[in-house]
């Protein structure tokens, strides 16, 4: 999997071991691994989604590149949240997840970040289908989701967020080659 994706106004950098391990040690050192400014609060998930990605890929270096992304804002050099999939595919499926700082928002960028995430999956030959799930009600994420071509697929009951909506897209579903000019 490639280290970096690029979009119009992003770039996707992956968070391999040593971008994981500065993460943990602190803001300045992510700054310094990434080359970029890195706000106090990049990221609602905290530690434990660090850990546990850091976790998973030294079990399996082969997982580099299927957890923790760092979406860089291209034209301040900024660190405006994270993203990335939830593990390797699993018969054919991935899941995405994604969060963009508060003074980011509404800016098309969670939309930009989410569709260079579901392209770079279907590059992968072996997958077949990307999912995501939201809270069960519509909001910021939902409208992501469905601008990127996802679709409502069921409702199910999470132990941590309650009730939730699964959503996904084949594909054969995804209609244009991209929603964004992607390097990939």
């Amino acid at each position: 999997m490639k280290n970096n994706i690029q979009s119009e106004n992003i770039r996707l950098i992956a968070g391999h071991k040593d971008l994981l391990i500065a993460a943990l040690n602190g803001n300045s050192e992510l700054a310094q691994s990434l080359g970029v400014v890195v706000p106090d609060q990049w990221s609602e998930f905290g530690e434990v989604v660090l850990k546990y990605a850091l976790e998973e890929i030294n079990k399996e270096p082969s997982q580099n590149g299927w957890w923790m992304w760092f979406p860089v804002l291209k034209e301040c050099n900024l660190l405006i949240g994270s993203c990335g999939y939830k593990g390797k595919p699993v018969e054919g499926i991935v899941e995405i997840g994604y969060e963009v700082i508060p003074s980011q928002r509404r800016r098309g960028y969670a939309t930009e970040i989410a569709s260079a995430l579901i392209h770079n999956a279907f590059n992968h030959k072996n997958v077949h289908t990307v999912q995501a799930h939201t809270l069960a009600e519509e909001n910021a994420s939902t409208k992501v989701l469905k601008k990127c071509g996802l679709n409502w697929t069921e409702e199910l009951e999470d132990e941590e967020d309650g009730t939730i909506w699964k959503w996904a897209i084949s594909r054969d579903e995804l209609k244009a080659p991209s929603l964004f000019n992607l390097e990939l």
